[in-house]
């Protein structure tokens, strides 16, 4: 694929947005608090999927997913932490995309799962500076238009409104019950650029998530729930991507159950034998994550 064909897909037209919103949070953050886990993330991500590829399709391909992850990654962990944190985060990414897998797709977000993976190994802290939550107003508007952008490319666009609308709602429910408190800084910075960020650029993850509007809507309203859930009751700094998580094995649950026509609880069974990481391998065409 020619740079002009790959630039105009949703793939090339995020990493240009990525790329942008990192120069942005440079001139608040500095180049030097941020290349050191930026780049050793797309670097290590990128040299192992890159390898991965060459070995499984005996060619050499230009590793996108694993570089758009590991930005992703980057861009929600604190940049003071050390470098090689980010790096490894990203490195448990690219191996979860290869070790949980249906014969469609990967089950989980790449860089969502290796977050909340590496969380409990280094207590890495999340600082989500790629959504721009210290830059200025004006700042974050471009986060909303390029991440609108996005959404509506890839056709999650009611995903992103039904997820936002009963996260926020659900919050707005609790505060007015007696509780503002305990959700005021859902609503505060950096939570409310966070939420915004995840929704534009992690939760709308094509292959981790359904096409079907009506199972857009669905997916989107669990998301909400146990990301609500998890903030009330667990407290986790990772309530966000504890959501997106549920979801995606929600969505893999759902399609081996439509091809295999089973259903509860039988369904279970196919998809834990799906999506086990000692099935044998399959040869299907892989389809890159974020």
């Amino acid at each position: 694929m020619s740079v002009g064909r790959f630039i105009r897909t949703p793939k090339g037209l995020l990493l240009i947005v990525l790329a942008l919103l990192v120069v942005i949070a440079a001139r608040y953050e500095g180049w030097r608090v941020l290349a050191p886990g930026l780049g050793s993330a797309i670097l290590c991500a990128g040299v192992l999927d890159g390898a991965i590829l060459r070995w499984r399709r005996g060619r050499w391909e230009f590793p996108d997913g694993a570089i758009l992850s590991a930005m992703l990654v980057a861009m929600v962990l604190s940049a003071q932490q050390p470098w090689h944190y980010t790096a490894i985060t990203a490195v448990v990414a690219i191996v979860s995309k290869y070790l949980f897998r249906s014969r469609a797709a990967n089950v989980f977000n790449p860089a969502a799962f290796a977050l909340v993976a590496t969380f409990y190994v280094f207590d890495t802290g999340q600082s989500w500076w790629g959504a721009l939550p210290g830059v200025s107003p004006r700042a974050e508007l471009i986060v909303l238009v390029t991440g609108l952008f996005i959404a509506d490319r890839v056709n999650k666009m009611p995903m992103v409104l039904g997820f936002l609308g009963l996260y926020y709602a659900l919050f707005t429910i609790t505060a007015f019950a007696g509780s503002p408190a305990a959700v005021a800084e859902v609503f505060r910075t950096p939570d409310a650029q966070a939420t915004l960020f995840f929704a534009v650029f992690i939760l709308t993850d094509p292959p981790t998530s359904p096409v079907k509007y009506r199972d857009q809507i669905a997916c989107g309203a669990i998301v909400a729930i146990v990301a609500y859930a998890v903030f009330m009751w667990v407290g986790a700094a990772y309530y966000l991507l504890a959501g997106v998580l549920v979801g995606n094995v929600w969505e893999a649950w759902r399609r081996i159950s439509r091809r295999t026509g089973a259903t509860f609880p039988r369904g279970t069974a196919d998809f834990l034998r799906e999506v086990s990481p000692w099935r044998r391998p399959t040869l299907t065409p892989m389809r890159s994550s974020y």
